[in-house]
């Protein structure tokens, strides 16, 4: 067959040998005739029966391992993903087949990978670590364990492009409940309208002189970012040519045309009114030159040696030329607005929360929406369903149907007029 089956016989016994290599193991069998024309036709069957097993995933051990697999994988991934995923991302994976998955299917064969192996790797999960306080066993996250199967799918992939594996085990957990529904943080209207008045005093009367641009500096990127929606990353990119000030020809309101660049390439926005504000404020400011020190020291008595230092932004410039996120959390922190009802840590991110559930709750379209936040409406039916009470249309739920009432007056004189 091709070089593919070998027949031999050992020099202390009388009987034919055969042996074959799949599934990158060497099989032996005795063929138990003397008879080599016999032992020829056995070993054929034998091969074609042993093939169609592995095929089957019937034949366990041997084989390509699941730590050939992941190198395979982490080299193909690497090569392939430079630039196009974020760092952390694939660190994360990384980290996942080196601290679980490689110390639990490493030194396994693919074949032996099934169903209930990977039901095992669940329950080893949940298991295995302690409290030393307690004892109760310390679970993952739902969302930590869906990314360590996430890993395990991809490098079985990987396998099965190879030929190592030859169909996928099904990932799939068993006996599971549908997963609750997570709402962001965000700021109701009472709470957003808290923290711009906060900012605003803050950016007034700053509590030093020398932090008055950075003060004044969050107050709009505050109001910027809940009247635009854009992410905290679209936002940290945004140069000041990407956006210009319009009358809407709509609703005849000056609004801001934005050109957006984030993780989902070049999309546009439209803003609110009451972005427009922020933004002239912005493009006004002075800022200091690259390499220069910061505009707010000029409060210090250094006014005319830094003044020169001081210029207005170009249009390549950063509309936010530096995070505020220390600033922005300690403002949460007084205002008491960490944590919203839910529980849910508050950040930056929070802002565009904040856009689109308050455009919902405005009965804004849900379509147009998705389109001017560059995402989709089953993320935001997903994440923001809870806030989607104002897009139901009481007229066309609560309907009753007219019930038929007797008249007596009518039936009695039917009756008499047939007499």
């Amino acid at each position: 067959m091709d070089g593919r089956v070998h027949v031999y016989k050992r020099d202390n016994s009388r009987y034919w040998q055969c042996s074959a290599f799949i599934n990158g193991r060497n099989h032996r069998i005795s063929t138990k005739e003397e008879s080599l024309a016999h032992a020829k036709d056995f070993a054929e069957d034998w091969f074609l029966d042993l093939k169609g097993k592995v095929r089957r995933g019937e034949v366990r051990g041997g084989g390509v391992t699941f730590d050939k697999a992941a190198d395979q994988f982490l080299r193909e991934f690497l090569a392939l993903t430079a630039g196009e995923r974020s760092p952390v991302y694939v660190q994360g994976h990384q980290d996942r087949l080196r601290v679980h998955l490689r110390p639990f299917f490493g030194k396994k064969g693919l074949s032996e990978i099934t169903p209930g192996l990977v039901q095992e790797y669940r329950i080893h999960r949940m298991t295995s670590r302690k409290n030393p306080k307690t004892g109760e066993p310390m679970r993952p996250a739902r969302n930590t364990l869906h990314q360590e199967i996430v890993c395990l799918r991809q490098v079985l992939k990987c396998a099965n492009r190879h030929g190592w594996l030859p169909f996928l085990p099904d990932l799939s957990a068993p006996f599971r409940a549908s997963g609750k529904v997570s709402h962001r943080g965000w700021f109701s209207l009472d709470e957003y309208n808290k923290l711009w008045r906060a900012t605003q005093k803050r950016a007034k009367n700053p509590p030093k002189p020398r932090w008055r641009r950075s003060c004044e500096q969050l107050h709009d990127y505050v109001l910027f970012m809940a009247n635009t929606g854009l992410r905290p990353d679209e936002a940290a990119r945004l140069q000041f040519r990407d956006v210009t000030a319009v009358t809407d020809e709509a609703t005849r309101e000056r609004i801001l045309e934005i050109e957006v660049r984030g993780k989902r390439g070049t999309g546009y926005c439209k803003s609110m009114p009451g972005a427009v504000t922020p933004f002239e404020r912005l493009r006004s400011r002075l800022r200091p030159v690259a390499g220069g020190e910061d505009g707010d020291e000029m409060q210090s008595g250094r006014s005319e040696s830094l003044s020169r230092q001081m210029v207005k932004p170009k249009p390549t410039d950063l509309l936010f030329d530096r995070t505020h996120r220390e600033l922005f959390k300690k403002v949460l922190e007084e205002e008491e607005l960490t944590l919203d009802r839910e529980g849910n840590r508050r950040t930056a991110y929070s802002l565009r929360h904040t856009y689109i559930c308050l455009r919902l709750m405005e009965g804004a379209d849900i379509y147009q929406i998705a389109k001017n936040c560059r995402t989709s409406v089953e993320m935001i039916e997903k994440y923001y369903a809870v806030h989607l009470k104002n897009t139901l249309d009481a007229a066309a739920i609560n309907v009753r149907k007219r019930r038929k009432t007797k008249d007596k007056n009518v039936d009695s004189s039917s009756s008499d007029s047939d007499e």
